[in-house]
């Protein structure tokens, strides 16, 4: 069957349905088995003719998101999307099987097709025996690569690594999802329960918060299996700040609040830290001063020693990220301690933490501002527009703008 000339993509709301032998080809099967929605889509308009605009509204995707799909812009990630998919395009139930989908009709899932059974059997053994050679050093070295992954992030921001972060996910996923031994698959889930999280929070600083939720339900299910209460509670409490950023704070300070009362007694201290801090930027967002600074108090006594432990790698927390953080949280009542917190903490920050450092900054111009010293700003303000876009921060870019009208305000 010939493709539909170009321009006659048909009505929007058409069902696709490509043709059956399309689906036969050994090109469409690598595509299916690779998940290659972008491949998928292609396949679409080429032998149906649809339009980004129906493959939209058969799939229940934004056009925008297919045109990022469609440009391997963006990555599917969710059974539920898969599942959407495979319905919009009116895949077979055999196809459904090469995407990772149960089939439809669970009475003859393949048809005539009994060679899919085989395949289907030849490929699991495959990825089985695959998974069966990973043994405790290649967990080691995954986890190296997470925490190198993690040091660029820092210094470089996510869009630079964004391919690598990919990568990385998918291969720690394909192991664990084949894993037989119990001790393998545990220490894989841990080593994926935190590489989800840093992808969860760079999604959060990009401003894809439907994104960064899906990465930390990855990191929570993981963390869970992992059977270590700390990569769990981490991963909760910093899903909380995409409630945060998605304008609900009242119900993050309950899932910090829930986090900190579970897990307050099992995990480290430098944890504990962190999380009592967590609950005081909420409770600052809220408004809510007495709990902001309960919370703070509670974080200054329970920091240890030194800048990190070594069972925490994803937890970079010492007495300057602490003075950040508290006049991130002061700024919103106007204390006049905020801008020598501010300083003390710039002044002591580790010259890596770009993104971070550009946080601060807005946060110092903030209270600059707060006091009415807009020249003192300014200079704070700039190197802060320097850090985010070079480390491509959506979120404190948003910050800067605003700042930015505030500054123009007050300079009239």
């Amino acid at each position: 069957m010939n493709a539909p000339e170009p321009g006659m993509p048909g009505n929007a709301y058409e069902p696709i349905h490509i043709p059956d032998e399309v689906w036969d080809k050994e090109s469409t099967q690598a595509i299916l088995r690779d998940r290659d929605i972008a491949g998928l889509f292609k396949i679409a308009v080429k032998y149906t003719g649809a339009s980004q605009v129906r493959i939209s509204t058969a799939t229940g995707i934004s056009q925008g998101r297919v045109s990022q799909h469609m440009r391997g812009q963006r990555q599917v990630t969710d059974l539920e999307v898969f599942e959407r998919i495979a319905a919009g395009l009116s895949l077979p139930d055999h196809a459904r099987m090469l995407l990772g989908l149960a089939p439809i009709d669970v009475a003859s899932p393949t048809g005539n097709r009994g060679n899919d059974h085989q395949e289907q059997s030849d490929e699991l053994k495959a990825r089985i025996e695959a998974a069966a050679v990973v043994d405790p050093v290649t967990v080691m070295i995954l986890s190296t690569d997470t925490n190198n992954l993690r040091l660029l992030d820092r210094r470089l921001g996510s869009a630079a690594i964004a391919d690598k972060m990919r990568a990385q996910i998918s291969q720690i996923e394909r192991a664990h999802h084949h894993a037989i031994r119990h001790g393998i698959r545990r220490d894989l889930a841990h080593v994926l329960s935190e590489t989800a999280s840093l992808a969860g929070w760079q999604a959060i600083d990009t401003c894809a918060l439907n994104d960064a939720w899906n990465h930390h339900e990855r990191a929570i299910t993981a963390g869970r299996e992992a059977e270590d209460p700390a990569v769990l509670a981490y991963a909760q409490g910093q899903q909380a700040y995409v409630l945060m950023d998605l304008g609900r704070p009242a119900e993050a300070a309950e899932v910090i609040h829930h986090v900190r009362g579970t897990f307050d007694r099992v995990v480290p201290a430098r944890l504990r830290t962190w999380l009592a801090v967590a609950e005081a930027e909420a409770s600052a967002t809220l408004g809510d001063e007495k709990t902001c600074r309960d919370a703070l108090d509670q974080a200054a006594d329970l920091l240890p020693e030194g800048d990190t432990d070594p069972e925490l790698p994803y937890l970079a927390l010492n007495k300057h990220h602490l003075a950040r953080w508290r006049g991130s949280c002061l700024v919103h009542f106007g204390d006049p301690e905020t801008v020598e917190d501010l300083k003390s903490a710039l002044a002591g920050m580790d010259g890596t933490f770009n993104r971070a450092e550009a946080g601060l900054r807005c946060d110092l111009a903030h209270a600059l501002l707060a006091l009415g010293e807009t020249d003192a700003a300014q200079p704070h303000l700039y190197r802060a527009e320097q850090l985010a876009t070079m480390t491509g921060s959506r979120r404190n870019g948003r910050r800067i703008a605003r700042l930015r009208k505030a500054l123009s305000r007050a300079e009239r």
